[in-house]
C-alpha cells in the first residue's frame, strides 16, 4: 500500500512536464512523455493547448477527456523541483 500526500497545486510545464505541490510541502515534477509516447489513451495530450488544461480531481490530476495518472505514480516517479531545475539549467 502506498502512502501519498494530497496534491494541492498543479501546473503544466514545458516539454510535457507537470509541476506538483503536495500537502506535505514537497514540490515535484512529473514527466508525462512516457505515457504520451507509449499509451494510446494519452495521445491527445500531445496537443500542447490541451495538455495545459489540467486540474486536480480527488487525489490525482485529470484532463477534460478523463486522462489521469495514478497518484502513487505522480508522487513516487517524479523528481524534486530542485532536481528538475538543475537538469534544465533553470
Amino acid at each position: 500500500m502506498y502512502i501519498v500526500p494530497n496534491i494541492i497545486e498543479v501546473q503544466p510545464l514545458e516539454n510535457y512536464y507537470i509541476y506538483l505541490k503536495f500537502e506535505n510541502g514537497e514540490e515535484k515534477v512529473y514527466d508525462v512523455k512516457k505515457e504520451i509516447n507509449s499509451i494510446k489513451f494519452y495521445k491527445k495530450l500531445k496537443d500542447k493547448t490541451y495538455f495545459k488544461n489540467i486540474t486536480i480531481l480527488g487525489d490525482t490530476i485529470v484532463w477534460k477527456n478523463g486522462e489521469d495518472i495514478a497518484p502513487e505514480n505522480l508522487y513516487y516517479e517524479s523528481i524534486t523541483l530542485d532536481e528538475y531545475k538543475k537538469n534544465n539549467n533553470i
